[in-house]
């Protein structure tokens, strides 16, 4: 196993692990609840962390999560006049989907 890298919360290392396994990568978080212990120990030290299993995976694991933060993010108007930003394929204000 190998760790990859440190992920700044729970949630974002869990969504980072889910695209790598998405992507046909054995990944885990590790660390998972070690953040209770933050003010015990050192904060930077209870940091949940992504590790690979497979260590042969190790290049091509890293260049998607590379990737994976540079997806551009849409930006489009709704047809009630608002603007939606992000990731998002339906308008926060009506509900109507994104224009094909």
């Amino acid at each position: 196993m190998l760790r990859l890298t440190r992920a700044p919360n729970i949630a974002i290392a869990t969504l980072w692990v889910d695209a790598l396994r998405q992507a046909g990568f054995d990944a885990s978080v590790q660390r998972y609840y070690l953040g209770a212990v933050a003010g015990e120990l050192p904060p930077d030290q209870c940091l949940p962390e992504v590790w690979l299993v497979d260590d042969r995976q190790e290049r091509e694991a890293r260049t998607f999560l590379r990737e994976l933060a540079r997806v551009p993010q849409r930006r489009w108007v709704c047809a009630c006049g608002e603007l939606v930003e992000g990731g998002f394929d339906q308008c926060w204000n009506c509900g109507r989907p994104m224009p094909a």
